[in-house]
């Protein structure tokens, strides 16, 4: 049985995000089923936080039938450690860019605390200023202007929450750095990856999945082979 494939989008996005990778994913026997955070989103009162994250992840996870390959990124790593198990189907984590962090840890807490310059920090929401060219580096100028079109605001409570469990720790894991990013350094990247069973690499920003869906698709179709 071929894996199923469940994508988890970072911080400030919906799984619009995952539609080119999608497409390339289309024409091969491949089920691909997407989940939209309630962390992300337009009112900023009602914004969910990394449990409500990792809820909705649960719940897709529910509606698949056999294994599944996991795929978090950027911000999206983090309710995938928390909500990923064996017992829910999951085969495989993958962590695209993504922050693999620790029991205890948190997104903000990761980065010593402090925001970076191209986040605005409010009591209920983060807002990116320039994500252009912290997001989208290596993305069509079309394609980047949609993806802009779509940002939502982020729940300050998930970047701030720690985890409460690592689902690296209990399940094999491959880390992809991608080797232009703008918004997760790549030093940074490299230090989590150590995390991972194995680490490969794109020469791609921090959008791979807009600016490379055919090679980010053909390193997790390599995945869902070894997974299923």
């Amino acid at each position: 049985m071929t894996a199923t494939l469940l994508l988890v989008h970072g911080a400030w996005h919906n799984s619009w995000v995952w539609q080119p990778l999608i497409d390339e994913l289309s024409d091969v026997d491949v089920d691909v089923v997407t989940v939209d955070l309630p962390s992300s989103g337009t009112d900023p009162q009602s914004l969910g936080d990394l449990t409500a994250d990792a809820e909705a992840i649960r719940a897709a996870l529910a509606g698949v039938e056999g294994p599944v390959v996991l795929v978090g990124h950027s911000y999206g790593g983090i309710p995938i450690s928390e909500a990923a198990t064996a017992e829910a189907g999951v085969a495989h984590l993958v962590y695209v860019c993504a922050f693999q962090l620790d029991v205890g840890e948190s997104l903000v807490g990761s980065l010593g605390g402090e925001v970076p310059p191209w986040q605005e920090v409010h009591e209920t929401h983060v807002r990116v200023t320039t994500p252009e060219a912290v997001f989208y580096n290596g993305v069509s100028p079309e394609l980047t202007e949609q993806a802009v079109a779509h940002l939502q605001l982020q729940s300050t409570s998930s970047v701030t929450q720690p985890l409460s469990r690592a689902a690296w720790t209990e399940l094999p894991s491959t880390y992809v750095v991608c080797e232009q990013d703008q918004a997760i350094p790549v030093f940074a990247q490299e230090a989590m990856s150590a995390r991972a069973g194995t680490v490969l690499r794109l020469d791609a920003g921090h959008s791979p999945f807009l600016s490379q869906p055919a090679e980010l698709a053909a390193v997790l179709r390599k995945i869902l082979d070894q997974a299923g």
